[in-house]
């Protein structure tokens, strides 16, 4: 899909419908990375949250959230919907979160994402490392297990 125009704007918990609109969307349900409500506002509650929304034509169709402490910075959830897949959008909310760390004073940007999923292309364009591995971290609908990978990009 060619988009064009990525309009992104930082959100927060009034936000919510649309974040899970989108993991629904975004996230295998056998697979088990979606949040559920309570998880998504308790996070969002935390310092040092933040939520950046990506919208073409005025639909919003992705997110990253990102937590920050101190010099650190974890991306918490990222997510496109498939129909707008390969458009940019991911590497849109992806610089954004870096440029955002980068201004905050972030040195190290971590995230982990399941084992054998395809955004790990992404993360390894944008010159993120694997750091390591969480055994058995996922727990899908099916209450099947998959491993998480750790990843780690230094923005400074």
């Amino acid at each position: 899909m060619a988009t064009r125009n990525i309009l992104l704007r930082g959100g927060d918990a009034r936000d919510i419908a649309a974040i899970e609109t989108l993991m629904a969307q975004a996230f295998d349900p056998r697979f088990g990375e979606a949040w559920n409500r309570g998880q998504t506002l308790g996070v969002m509650a935390m310092p040092g949250v933040r939520l950046m929304l990506a919208y073409v034509d005025d639909i919003p169709v992705g997110f990253a959230m990102t937590r920050t402490v101190i010099d650190e910075a974890e991306l918490l959830l990222l997510a496109v919907v498939p129909a707008t897949r390969r458009a940019g959008i991911a590497t849109a909310l992806l610089r954004s979160v870096e440029a955002d760390g980068r201004d905050a004073g972030v040195r190290q940007l971590h995230l982990e994402v399941r084992a054998g999923n395809e955004a790990v292309k992404l993360y390894a364009r944008a010159g993120f490392a694997k750091v390591g591995e969480r055994r058995n971290y996922y727990r899908g609908a099916d209450m099947q297990a998959h491993d998480a990978h750790t990843y780690l990009k230094m923005l400074a």
